[in-house]
């Protein structure tokens, strides 16, 4: 039987938790900027004060800013799958970030 092209890939997905005004959020962006020069991976901003985003209020409001690292497993027949997000809060460089790409992506 012949192989197929996989069926199940998979990339990091890192998603910023932020807010207008945020000092510490310009520096994050600043350091997701740097690491995404060296890697690839799925980006996501939300800022937790914006309309419709009241769960990540509740959670992030007086925390920000804060950074999620999922592996994300896409699927041709199946909707993205996720796993649990690994954190990092307030100040972070880019050796954390990629640490925590390298442990969601599973090689460390």
């Amino acid at each position: 039987m012949k192989s197929t092209a996989r069926l199940l890939q998979h990339t990091a997905r890192i998603t910023l938790f932020t807010r207008k005004n945020c000092g510490l959020c310009d520096v994050a962006k600043s350091v997701l900027n740097n690491v995404g020069k060296t890697r690839s991976f799925e980006y996501n901003e939300i800022d937790v004060m914006a309309p419709g985003e009241g769960e990540w209020k509740n959670a992030y409001e007086f925390d920000v800013p804060v950074v999620h690292v999922q592996r994300i497993f896409h699927t041709y027949s199946k909707p993205d799958i996720a796993t649990e997000a690994r954190k990092l809060m307030h100040h972070f460089d880019e050796g954390q970030v990629e640490e925590l790409i390298e442990e969601a992506e599973g090689h460390s």
